[in-house]
C-alpha cells in the first residue's frame, strides 16, 4: 500500500484558513470584549477545522496537521475555560474526522523546549503541550502516538534532561509525544537515542537529516537506515510518521521549496508522510498525480 500523505495546517488557496489575534490587541480590550473576541475566533476556527476535514476527504488526504494556534490563548486562563465550553462541538468534529478516516496530529511551536536549562521555560513548555493534549482529548483522539504531538529536541547537549522531563509529563502528553530530528541541535542518531531512552517514537525528517549531515542525496544509505531505526521506536510500526521537504534554492537549503521534486526511495516503505512544502495542497496533488501515472 502506498504511503498516506499529510496536509500541514492551511492551504495556499482559501479552502482552509484560520483566524488569530495578537496578545497586544486582545489585552487592549475589556475582559468582556476579550471573551467575545476569543469566542468568535474559536467558533470560526472550529468551522475551519470542519472545512479542513471535508477538504481532506474530497482530496483523498488521510492525515491532517492541526495548527498549533487553532485556539489562541487556550494555554492561559483567558481561553482554557472557553475552550472547555466547546466540548460537545469538538467531540462531534473529532467524530467526523474519525468517520472520514483522517488521522490528526499537531506540531507545537518552537517555544516548547523540554530540554531547556531554565525551569521556567520547561514549565511553560509543559503548559503549551497540555493545551495541545486538551485539544486532542476534546476531539476524542486516543492517548497514543496515533494522535501525535511532535516536537524537536530543543536545547543541544541536554539529552539527559530531555529524557528526564519527558518521564515527568502527564500521560495525556507523554502517551502522544514524538520527537523529530533537526538540522542543528539533535541529529537523527541523537534524537533516536533519546527516543529509545524515553520510550517515545521518532519522527524522521529526511531533509533535516541531509542538511545536518551535509549529504548530497536522499538515497544516502543513512536515510534508509534511520527510517528503519525510527520505525522500531513505534509501538505500532504501521503508524510510523515521517516528514519530507525539499530545499528551496539548493539541495541542502534548509528553507522549504514550494513543491516536492525529490523523495527518498526508502520513503516508499513509510506508512505516513507529512508533506512540508510551501505550496501545501498543490504539492500533495502533484504527488498523487505522479503516483497515479507511475501505477499505470
Amino acid at each position: 500500500m502506498p504511503p498516506h500523505l499529510g496536509l500541514v495546517c492551511v492551504t495556499v488557496s482559501n479552502d482552509i484558513k484560520y483566524r488569530t489575534i495578537t496578545r497586544k490587541r486582545l489585552l487592549e480590550q475589556s475582559p468582556e470584549t476579550q471573551q467575545k473576541l476569543l469566542d468568535d475566533i474559536y467558533r470560526s476556527n472550529i468551522q475551519a477545522f470542519d472545512n479542513a476535514m471535508r477538504y481532506c476527504e474530497r482530496e483523498g488526504i488521510s492525515l491532517y496537521r492541526i495548527p498549533s494556534s487553532i485556539f489562541p490563548f487556550a494555554d492561559d486562563d483567558l481561553g482554557r475555560d472557553l475552550l472547555a465550553s466547546f466540548a460537545g462541538t469538538l467531540a462531534r468534529s473529532g467524530a467526523r474526522a474519525r468517520e472520514r478516516n483522517i488521522r490528526l496530529v499537531m506540531h507545537p511551536d518552537q517555544f516548547v523546549v523540554l530540554s531547556s536549562d531554565s525551569a521556567g521555560v520547561v514549565a511553560n513548555s509543559v503548559k503549551i503541550l497540555q493545551m495541545h493534549a486538551d485539544i486532542m482529548d476534546l476531539l476524542g483522539q486516543p492517548r497514543t502516538p496515533w494522535a501525535l504531538l511532535e516536537i524537536h529536541g530543543g536545547k543541544a547537549n541536554r539529552s539527559d534532561a530531555l529524557v528526564d522531563n519527558i518521564a515527568r509529563l502527564p500521560d495525556a502528553i507523554r502517551c502522544r509525544l514524538g520527537l523529530e530530528n533537526d538540522e542543528y541541535a539533535y541529529s537523527a542518531e541523537e534524537i533516536h537515542d533519546v527516543c529509545v531512552r524515553s520510550g517515545v517514537p521518532m519522527v524522521l525528517d529526511a531533509h533535516h537529516h541531509i542538511v545536518h549531515e551535509k549529504l548530497d542525496s536522499y538515497d544516502h544509505p543513512s536515510v534508509a537506515d534511520m527510517l528503519a531505526k525510527a520505525r522500531a521506536t513505534w509501538a505500532v510500526p504501521e503508524h510510523q510518521l515521517v516528514h519530507i521537504s525539499n530545499g528551496r534554492t539548493s539541495f541542502n537549503d534548509r528553507q522549504h521549496a514550494d513543491m516536492i521534486e525529490t523523495m527518498p526511495a526508502s520513503y516508499a516503505q513509510a506508512p505516513w508522510i507529512e508533506i512540508e512544502a510551501k505550496s501545501k495542497e498543490d504539492a500533495i496533488r502533484a504527488l498523487h498525480e505522479w503516483r497515479a501515472a507511475a501505477a499505470q
